[in-house]
Parts: C-alpha cells; sequence; structure tokens
C-alpha cells in the first residue's frame, strides 16, 4: 500500500510518501495511524493529534473509522481552511 503525506503531515514524517506493509490486524484508516505511529519518532509525532488529520483511502475521503478493505493508497493531511 502508498501511503501519501501531505502539508504539515508530510514535514512532520519527513516524507511525502512510502510504500508499506500493514500486518493483518491493521483494518482501519484508525488501525493504520496506530501502527505508522509505532513506525519511528517522526511517525509518532505526525499522528500524536490524530483528531487533527483528515485521510483518504483511494482518494475518496473518509473517517478514521472507514475499513482498509484493499485499499492501494491511503493519504494523510491536515484539514483544510479558507476565508
Amino acid at each position: 500500500m502508498t501511503v501519501l503525506y501531505f502539508a504539515s503531515v508530510k514535514e512532520k514524517v519527513g516524507l511525502s510518501e512510502e510504500q508499506v506493509s500493514p500486518p493483518p490486524n491493521v483494518a482501519t484508516v484508525s488501525d493504520l495511524m496506530d501502527w505508522l505511529a509505532t513506525r519511528s519518532p517522526a511517525h509518532a509525532k505526525a499522528f500524536a493529534s490524530r483528531a487533527s488529520i483528515k485521510s483518504a483511502v483511494d482518494q475518496t475521503h473518509v473517517p478514521s473509522s472507514a475499513a482498509l478493505g484493499n485499499a492501494r493508497e491511503v493519504a494523510f493531511f491536515p484539514p483544510v481552511t479558507g476565508g
């Protein structure tokens, strides 16, 4: 699976994308965030405030409770604000 990081999430992780193979018990976007947070101190920092991170699975915005299923791509980004 490809994981994409954008904006402040990208800055904290230090990567724009990476290929990962999560274990079978990683079933939801929230599970994936939990698992990614264990990969490095930078990942832990990026996912410390999960409530402020939005996600997309295969280019569709989803809540963190969404199932990953056979997702090929998961993206993480901060909420977008505008005026």
